[in-house]
């Protein structure tokens, strides 16, 4: 009889396994996962706002681009694999505002949208993405302003 530290790592892993069957039936799998990644990053660094803030702080985009895969494939499939503090990360850039949350989502959707995944697969990654990014900007207001800032993200876009 198995033993009850067992059944939850059994559970777990059940668990992780639907949630990633899930993703994977609406078009959402590791393939899908690392062209997102890819070709989003590849916007980011163009873009007027967004590029400085990243170019600041990444030298190594390779392995930048794995860490991003790591979380994403955490993210949408409960993987477990990514290990890091995300809001630490961003807590730490001065001046991150809420448009720049605004314009990591317009970029973000439109990456999505031109990938094209079935439409409850776009829904899936997209509402992922807003909760990250409502979470993030959250929690930089909140250290900024206090609780006041709890409501921050209440008005980034949806897609």
């Amino acid at each position: 009889m198995p033993t009850a530290a067992e059944r939850s790592r059994e559970q777990v892993h059940a668990a992780r396994a639907a949630k990633r069957a899930h993703a994977e039936a609406l078009g959402v799998d590791e393939r899908f996962v690392s062209l997102l990644v890819e070709r989003f990053y590849g916007n980011v660094r163009k873009d007027e706002m967004l590029a400085p803030i990243f170019a600041e702080r990444i030298s190594d985009w390779p392995h930048h681009l794995e860490r991003m895969n790591t979380f994403w494939r955490s993210i949408l499939f409960n993987s477990g694999e990514f290990s890091g503090n995300p809001m630490v990360k961003h807590m730490a850039i001065p001046g991150l505002e809420e448009p720049h949350f605004v314009r990591w989502l317009e970029l973000f959707y439109t990456t999505l949208h031109d990938l094209g995944p079935q439409p409850d697969g776009t829904k899936l990654v997209a509402e992922r993405a807003r909760a990250i990014a409502d979470s993030l900007l959250t929690g930089i207001t909140i250290r900024r302003d206090g609780i006041s800032g709890s409501k921050a993200g209440r008005t980034l876009p949806h897609l």
